[in-house]
């Protein structure tokens, strides 16, 4: 039986020579392995994928968000050391929550404020400020340099106040403010809360004012 003539490879217009069949194969053996891995890959990415997704399904979700009720006594307690004003914490009715209390010192003059921050029972903003050794320019620049509109004496305490509800010009959160003064301490009260819920912070201030006086 006469043996059979080699193939002829329309690529080179001859039979393949023994080198290059092996350099065919190999390159088709590497290809192939290639084309494993990418597999390989993409079956391992949504493998992952559908555990990420079972995982997002099976953990509990709630849509209410996570509000903060920080305890504005202790944190006052701790930032205290090594001042020597009194840092006034006020007593207020339930319906009141604290979300955030620190110290702030202010980059262009160095000026310390004790801070902290309310929400109110209806869920308006209340910031209590009490500037330590503050200038009227420390003031000036929580109120947005918002000009006083009257003053209101509360439990003994007479409040400068601003009032910015009816104004058109971006004030922040110096909706409404109230502004006293003892010892050595300022105290601004500002936010988006009603009067009569600063009445009620400024109320439970007094205590404190009336020590520093």
């Amino acid at each position: 039986m006469a043996a059979r003539a080699p193939r002829v490879v329309a690529e080179l217009g001859r039979p393949e020579t023994p080198q290059e069949t092996a350099d065919r194969k190999a390159e088709q053996s590497r290809k192939h392995r290639e084309r494993q891995t990418l597999r390989n890959l993409i079956g391992s990415l949504l493998a992952c994928v559908a555990v990420v997704a079972l995982i997002v399904l099976l953990v509990p979700r709630s849509d209410t968000p996570i509000e903060r009720d920080i305890d504005v006594a202790s944190v006052a307690d701790q930032a205290q050391v090594g001042i020597d004003e009194p840092l006034a914490v006020p007593e207020l009715p339930d319906g009141w929550r604290s979300n955030a209390a620190e110290l702030r010192t202010r980059d262009a003059d160095g000026i310390t404020a004790w801070y902290a921050g309310y929400l109110t029972p209806t869920d308006e903003y209340a910031g209590m400020y009490q500037g330590l050794g503050a200038n009227p320019t420390w003031t000036a620049e929580l109120l947005k340099n918002t000009i006083a509109t009257g003053v209101v004496s509360i439990d003994g305490v007479e409040w400068t106040v601003y009032d910015n509800r009816d104004t058109d010009a971006d004030v922040g959160n110096a909706r409404y403010g109230l502004v006293a003064e003892a010892g050595e301490s300022t105290f601004v009260l500002l936010g988006t809360a009603t009067p009569e819920e600063f009445e009620t912070l400024a109320g439970a201030l007094a205590p404190a004012i009336d020590a520093q006086r």
